[in-house]
Formats: structure tokens, sequence, C-alpha cells
């Protein structure tokens, strides 16, 4: 019990750093949360973080708290889910609130403009790199990669809501389509075997 507590502490901490350095919203939040979750504590895999964030843009709510929420259930259940969600709201809710009263007081200074400028121009940067950091791994085929173009292009007629429905069907009916045709689905074993590690680690690491 003593050990379970500890990485839900240890995933608040987490999320609650991660909150007000992030930038752009919840697409910003790729690189950083892969850093700390995957690389640095090893608590998931790559695609593992890559499957939140496509589930976490097919609910409604923030991307970034929903992945938060989802990243923390993945990683200690439902105490981790809280743990994870209250970490990326409360510094984010404390710097909004404060930067919403002092931007009464300083929007038509010119300096504070030029920031808010710069700003934007970072977001655009981490939205593309963290988009290539996913490509890795969500691209593996052509079959994906066509997905990629297609989904790309009706994004801008469509909600990206029904992008995602649509991305969702197509992707099922292609495992069909490759099973009955005798191809070999290369994620498939893999996936599994990773998900049951990352279980069995969660078990033992919470006694279990």
């Amino acid at each position: 019990m003593k050990e379970q507590w500890k990485i839900i502490i240890q995933v608040f901490w987490t999320f609650f750093k991660i909150g007000p350095v992030t930038f752009g919203g919840g697409f910003a939040m790729i690189p950083l949360i892969e850093k700390e979750v995957v690389d640095k504590r090893n608590w998931l895999k790559k695609d593992d973080v890559t499957d939140v964030f496509a589930l976490a843009q097919s609910v409604p709510g923030a991307i970034a708290i929903n992945s938060a929420t989802f990243i923390g259930h993945r990683i200690a259940g439902v105490k981790g889910a809280i743990a994870a969600m209250l970490g990326i709201s409360l510094p984010t809710f404390l710097i909004v609130l404060s930067l919403g009263i002092a931007y009464l007081f300083f929007q038509d200074n010119p300096k504070i403009e030029a920031a808010f400028v710069a700003i934007r121009a970072s977001i655009v940067a981490l939205i593309i790199y963290a988009a290539i950091k996913v490509g890795k791994t969500a691209i593996i085929d052509k079959s994906t990669f066509g997905m990629f173009l297609v989904g790309t292009f009706v994004l801008f007629f469509i909600h990206p809501l029904f992008v995602i429905v649509l991305g969702g069907l197509v992707g099922s009916i292609l495992v069909v389509i490759k099973k009955k045709l005798g191809y070999k689905i290369e994620l498939e074993e893999s996936k599994e075997k990773e998900k049951n590690e990352n279980r069995f680690e969660y078990f033992m690491g919470a006694g279990i």
C-alpha cells in the first residue's frame, strides 16, 4: 500500500510539473509527457502514450486533462487518474487566474504583446514536433500513411471527432481485410505483450 501511494504522489508531481510549462494545450504536452512518463520513469511505452492521445481526442473535454487522466489511470488506477487530473489542472488554474488579473492592467503594453506573439510561434513549433513524434509510432505502413494523408485533407471540411470515428472504422476494416488476405498484423502481438508487462509491473509495485 505504501508503494502504491508513492506512485500516486509521483504521478501527481509529474503532471504538476508539466502543467505550468505547457503552452499550446494538449498537443504541446506530448513531448513532455513522453519524456517524463516513457523515457524518465518508464511507466508506459511510446505506443501506449500515442493510444492515450488518440482516445483523449475522441471524448469531450480538454485534451490535456483527458490525456493526464487516462495516463494516470493506466499507471495507478482510479487514484492515479485523480492524482494526474489534479496535478495537470491545479497549476494551470492558478496561473491562468493570475494572468487574467494581470492582463487587465498590462494588456496595452507593447512588450507584453510582443511576448505573446513569440509564444504563439513557439507553440506552432511544439505542435509540429509533437506531430512528428506521434507519427513515428502511428504511421507504420502504406495503409496508415494513406489514412494520414486523407485524414489531414478532410480535416479542412469536417469536425475532428468525425475524422477520429472514421479513422477507427477504416482501421478496423483494414485489419479484417489484411487478415483475410493473409497479411501479418505487426503490432498486434507486441502491443499485447507490452500491456501485460505494464500490468505486471504495476501490480508488483503496488504489492498486490
